[in-house]
């Protein structure tokens, strides 16, 4: 036995990492120029305590010997879109089923989960200062997401393991790796007979950030080429989920306590050109199971893609089960500008899609995002911009300034629009959006809302009503998960104020209580909420992990000591014939 104080074995990181595509064990990936070194120094390579070299900044913490998979804590942090979210909850869930501990805290954690997002500079910007602090603090680390994904050179990660976004089901292996003490690179595609997946399969366990809010990935990728945009060099081109699958787990979902899905990908309106159906067609199965009292909310989708569907698109978003929200980007008001990014569709496109549904949905709720300061973009083509949000008053508007996102063709346009004058239409644009109010017209409106987090005010719940506006509405015990009826007393820019008309929820009360945070997506099983208790199912709690770290560290150290007394009882027999 190797006593824990002796030399601990360390592993160099070389620059040239092994970069694994397509590998059957996670040991693959490990540096193979770089071997363990597992002999303990000879007497004149011992250094003197007074001489006791320093740690680098950049150099992992040592690991001991008898490490133990699955007792160490692991802290998540995640950036970007609903899709990276997502995903950051099935890495959650995969790593508690493994024994890990998921922790809030980033000091108390062993290893850090970064789950990064390469749409904007600022994000990546977040992702560089994490990662410092983490080395600082010597952390081990991991990196997922669309970063490493999109550039796998990327000089912040040298050394650093990291996890593409169609390998998140293999989490649990790298960050084991990792606090081993190896660097892992972990790539490649799903592919089924060769033919590229969707990503990690949808039934793998998931922690959700809110038990009550289900996000689904129906495929992943986007048929677009988009000059200004970086995403595609991470998620690739289109790769949809069949509807089954995709059924499937909504029907989980909601036997779990669920109450509002959220479909997401890059591009929904595209999804399953590749695999010969569409988006109304999956939408029509979901509208099949889509329970009383829960909710569907759709996520982005481009002009293009959406024109060929407005039609039954029209009839879903007017369904009871449906919330009226569609989130349309049109990035630009200047046909010149949209050819520039490659966007596929011109301005009267979009405001077709927009007439269409606002005609056949009533109320219905339209979202966009404007970019300032494309490379091209002349003052003319951004007063198309302000004319196009001055006719539509969108209650919704994503403004964004650009950003040069390095490997697009954007990056490299000449005669860039200076940034001192990006800042000033972005202000602009702001400016035009604050000064209408969208939401004054439904003072007095009864509505109905449904209830799904805590506002930060710790007095108001949040919910949203038909047309996904955001309502405020007093707190009061029992009412997560379910649909009130509100008269609307007061409105902002953002949100509504409602006062609560009855005092008993509107709907069944039957619905399966929601699991509790933290807890295993498949693990707990309850019935109705006369039938389920809190301390059903198993919990991915902190005393719960805490308890599985304890089991385990207590069956080592019961492995050790009867190793022990077995090496003793052989050593007393040899040197003096006992036993």
């Amino acid at each position: 036995f190797r006593s824990l104080s002796g030399p601990l074995p360390f592993l160099i990181i070389k620059k040239n990492m092994l970069s694994c595509e397509d590998v059957g064990d996670i040991e693959d990936c490990v540096s193979q120029e770089t071997p363990l070194t597992s002999k303990r120094p000879t007497k004149d390579k011992v250094l003197p305590k007074a001489l006791r070299r320093k740690t680098t900044e950049a150099e992992a913490p040592p690991t001991a010997d008898s490490f133990i998979p699955g007792t160490q804590s692991v802290y998540i942090k995640t950036w970007g879109c609903s899709h990276n979210n997502s995903d950051g909850e099935y890495m959650a869930g995969l790593l508690a089923t493994s024994g890990y501990s998921i922790t809030e805290s980033p000091l108390d954690a062993d290893l850090w989960l970064l789950n990064s997002c390469t749409v904007k500079g600022p994000s990546e910007d977040s992702l560089k200062n994490s990662i410092r602090k983490g080395r600082e603090l010597q952390k081990h680390i991991v990196v997922a997401g669309c970063v490493p994904q999109g550039q796998q050179d990327h000089r912040d990660l040298e050394g650093l393991s990291v996890v593409g976004v169609q390998q998140i089901d293999r989490v649990s292996e790298v960050v084991e790796e990792t606090l081993k003490g190896h660097t892992v690179r972990l790539f490649g595609q799903k592919r089924i007979n060769g033919k590229r997946q969707g990503g990690a399969p949808l039934d793998l366990p998931k922690i959700r950030k809110n038990p009550l809010v289900e996000i689904i990935s129906i495929n992943t990728g986007c048929l677009n080429h988009c000059t200004y945009c970086k995403t595609k060099h991470a998620r690739g081109d289109l790769a949809s989920y069949p509807p089954p699958e995709i059924v499937s787990r909504a029907q989980q979902a909601f036997g779990e306590g669920v109450v509002e899905l959220w479909l997401t990908s890059e591009d929904l309106g595209a999804y399953g050109r590749d695999i010969g159906t569409s988006l109304p067609e999956l939408l029509w199965q979901l509208a099949e199971v889509v329970p009383e009292g829960c909710m569907v909310r759709l996520g982005m989708t481009n002009p293009p893609y959406i024109l060929e569907h407005l039609t039954e698109i029209a009839k879903i978003l007017a369904h009871p089960r449906f919330y009226s929200f569609l989130h349309v980007p049109v990035q630009c008001g200047s046909d010149v500008v949209l050819k520039d990014m490659k966007r596929d569709y011109v301005v009267s496109d979009f405001k077709h899609v927009v007439d269409y549904v606002r005609k056949h949905v009533p109320g219905v709720t339209i979202a966009t995002d404007i970019i300032c300061g494309f490379p091209t973009e002349t003052e003319e083509d951004f007063e198309g911009s302000l004319e196009l949000v001055r006719d539509y008053h969108f209650p919704s508007l994503f403004i964004n300034q650009f950003y040069p996102r390095p490997g697009t063709p954007a990056a490299h346009m000449k005669n860039r629009v200076p940034t001192q004058v990006v800042k000033e239409r972005s202000r602009r644009m702001s400016q035009l959006f604050q000064s209408y109010h969208p939401y004054d017209h439904k003072l007095g409106e009864t509505q109905r809302v449904l209830i799904t987090e805590r506002s930060h005010d710790g007095v108001h719940l949040v919910g949203h009503n038909k047309f996904y506006d955001q309502v405020l509405v007093p707190a009061e015990e029992g009412l997560m998960g379910r649909t009130v009826e509100v008269k609307i007393t007061a409105t902002g820019k953002h949100y509504l104020v409602g006062e609560r008309l009855s005092h008993s929820a509107v709907g069944l009360t039957t619905r399966p209580r929601p699991a509790p945070k933290g807890a295993v997506s498949g693990s707990v099983r309850c019935g109705p909420v006369t039938e389920c208790g809190a301390t059903h199912g198993r919990q991915g709690s902190s005393q719960t992990k805490k308890d599985r770290r304890t089991v385990l560290t207590t069956d080592a150290f019961i492995v050790f000591v009867a190793l022990s007394v077995g090496c003793m009882g052989l050593w007393l027999r040899y040197n003096y014939g006992a036993f």
